[in-house]
């Protein structure tokens, strides 16, 4: 269908089951919607001297919270590559008592409280300042994500913790508090409400089709780009313009359960995905998250719960239509941003 002839529509995604409104006139071009200012603005070449106010920073290792474990750097210089640390104002608390059982999965409707136990990290991608997640080269970035599944395998083992979010926030307006390039995960005593309705959007999808929603996509005109084990597209149902998801090619329930060779590959594309919304979209301010299953999950579910990583670039304020109805307004149609995603040189 040409741009021109474009007209409103509404779509129901497979995975999460929200309503999206496509609405091309709510906006000028695809190719003219642009972050209004950078992440992180002119961030110049990094001369390897810590920041005066960073404790991320190589060199500041006693001003941040304790570590979990480190990634040595290959050559010994600087003295690591990758930290893991636990968050210094965590939202939940790993000294506090876990929920008793009976607290877990409140029975029946109404308010209630449980203590807030649980497990707020932090991953610091690079010992370097000025240095991006995708200034890195594969390796490097692939080792940030080896990083995630070895930490959120620790913490699959910890009885408690029913499920751990991995996400990433680049740029304060998309809720970084450093400008030090790193990433979180949270590992809640809980299933969020948002991961059920995931699951269980997936379940009917699958009850009536036999298909996972995920493995079912087959359209190339949402695909941006693919490798041997992974697909890169602009999901049917973008809740937000020029979305992304990650895909893996063969069914896969658990990220942290990916084999090392095949987290390279999705390293490189990870990399390709964020220079090309850099390039496009003026360097914006955005979110990724790590879609997996929860732990524990019985083996009946298994065939249509697929993990996957969503990037959402910051290019709208959510209003009150949004806010109230829980159903988005995308100014730019999947098959536009994803054509022009393709067609974005990424290599530098």
């Amino acid at each position: 269908m040409a741009e021109a002839s474009r007209t409103s529509e509404a779509r129901r995604d497979a995975v999460f089951g929200r309503w999206v409104i496509f609405s091309p006139a709510r906006s000028r071009r695809p190719t003219d919607l642009k972050s209004h200012g950078p992440a992180n603005p002119s961030p110049g070449p990094d001369d390897g001297a810590p920041k005066p106010s960073c404790p991320f920073c190589l060199g500041r290792e006693s001003e941040c919270a304790p570590e979990i474990f480190r990634v040595p750097a290959p050559d010994a210089s600087p003295s690591w590559q990758i930290r893991v640390i636990e968050n210094l104002f965590p939202a939940l608390r790993r000294e506090a008592e876990p929920p008793a059982p009976e607290d877990e999965e409140p029975v029946g409707a109404g308010e209630c409280a449980v203590r807030g136990f649980g497990f707020h990290d932090v991953v610091i991608e690079t010992p370097h300042h000025e240095v991006r997640l995708w200034d890195l080269d594969a390796e490097g970035v692939g080792g940030v994500l080896l990083a995630y599944a070895r930490r959120v395998q620790q913490l699959a083992e910890h009885p408690a913790v029913k499920y751990v979010q991995v996400f990433k926030n680049q740029g304060a307006s998309a809720g970084a508090s450093m400008a030090h390039s790193h990433s979180q995960m949270l590992g809640t005593p809980f299933v969020p409400p948002s991961v059920n309705s995931r699951l269980n959007c997936m379940k009917e999808v699958f009850e009536s089709s036999g298909k996972c929603s995920l493995c079912a996509i087959q359209s190339k005109d949402i695909l941006v780009s693919e490798t041997h084990n992974f697909s890169a597209i602009v999901p049917f149902a973008a809740s937000y313009p020029f979305e992304i998801w990650i895909i893996p090619r063969q069914h896969s329930s658990y990220f942290h359960e990916t084999d090392q060779d095949k987290v390279l590959d999705l390293a490189g594309l990870l990399k390709s995905m964020l220079q090309k919304l850099c390039k496009q979209l003026n360097d914006p301010p955005f979110n990724y998250m790590i879609h997996s299953a929860p732990f524990g999950l019985s083996s009946s579910c298994l065939p249509y719960t697929h993990w996957f990583l969503q990037i959402v670039p910051q290019l709208s304020v959510i209003g009150g239509f949004e806010m109230g109805s829980g159903c988005h307004i995308n100014p730019v149609f999947p098959e536009d941003a994803a054509k022009i995603l393709r067609e974005i040189d990424s290599s530098v």
